[in-house]
């Protein structure tokens, strides 16, 4: 399926899981909402677990507090991408009258994926007998747990979301790719040896070991935040600029609308393209009360 996308553009698989994701999605939240409900008792407990586990005293002489930060800033990283810089590419796409709105959204996203997703996701889990007993890993733990508490349909419900949310990750992910590299230089050749590495790596995370695919996960992870770290530096007072005129223009009450020559920012070809034609319509519009009077 994933070559049928990206080799022969078969957009209409990727369209099919962009409107059946957010669904699968949705359901996903309330089953985890249903569970947590249900077991409202037993939530400060499972907090109070998570918590210790973390920075607990048996933790702290163990000297495994620093593995688990660790751990949880490679996953929290893998869940919500934020510092990578591959959410900015989806972002980019959007029609926003200012940069700061969307950057906004942006973190808000980061937010109700890791601190509401994932916490759902630790909340069956924990809440369960599977935990307890060691009950499979990774996915199937989840399966397992999920399991227990709404039936026995649920293992292929969460089999065919994680299909689909993967699905579309991959097909995502894979257009952030081809459109940077025909950004860099527009070559056939390159494409080509994209989509196949694509493919590749797409078999092989379906095959391997669960270990041998996180670490490889990791790795790659690494290389791009350590790439945008030095890409956010030299943006940062861009950045901040930016965040700063939309800041003045709330204080006055507007609905912020960007400018990059306003703010001597340059290299902003779309959004010199937008003042143009605001330019013109201005124009026009003048023109047109000209022509009345």
């Amino acid at each position: 399926m994933t070559g049928l996308v990206i080799f022969g553009g078969v957009h209409r698989v990727a369209n099919f899981s962009a409107i059946v994701v957010p669904i699968m999605a949705g359901l996903y939240l309330a089953i985890a909402a249903y569970v947590v409900v249900v077991n409202i008792t037993e939530i400060p407990g499972v907090l109070a677990m998570i918590f210790q586990s973390a920075f607990g005293l048996e933790q702290a002489f163990g000297g495994s507090v620093g593995a688990a930060i660790s751990m949880g800033v490679r996953r929290g990283l893998f869940s919500n991408e934020a510092g990578m810089g591959s959410a900015p590419n989806a972002a980019a796409a959007a029609e926003v009258s200012h940069p700061a709105k969307q950057g906004f959204l942006q973190a808000l996203g980061v937010f109700l994926d890791t601190l509401i997703v994932c916490t759902a996701t630790a909340a069956i889990i924990l809440l369960s007998d599977s935990y307890a007993a060691g009950n499979g890993e990774g996915i199937v733990m989840l399966q397992n747990a999920l399991s227990e508490q709404i039936g026995s349909w649920a293992p292929a419900f969460v089999a065919v979301s994680v299909f689909l949310f993967a699905f579309s990750s991959i097909a995502g992910s894979y257009y952030y790719g081809e459109t940077n590299i025909e950004f860099i230089k527009k070559s056939k050749n390159a494409v080509l040896g994209f989509r196949l590495a694509t493919m590749a790596f797409v078999f092989i995370g379906a095959v391997a070991s669960l270990g041998f695919v996180w670490s490889l996960a990791d790795l790659f992870m690494a290389g791009m935040t350590l790439i945008n770290i030095a890409a956010i530096t030299l943006l940062g007072g861009v950045a901040f600029k930016v965040l700063r005129d939309y800041e003045a223009q709330r204080a006055q009450g507007l609905n912020p609308r960007f400018s990059a020559r306003k703010l001597g920012i340059e290299n902003t070809e779309c959004w010199d393209v937008e003042e143009e034609e605001i330019a013109q319509g201005a124009v026009q519009a003048a023109a047109a009360d000209a022509t009345k009077g």
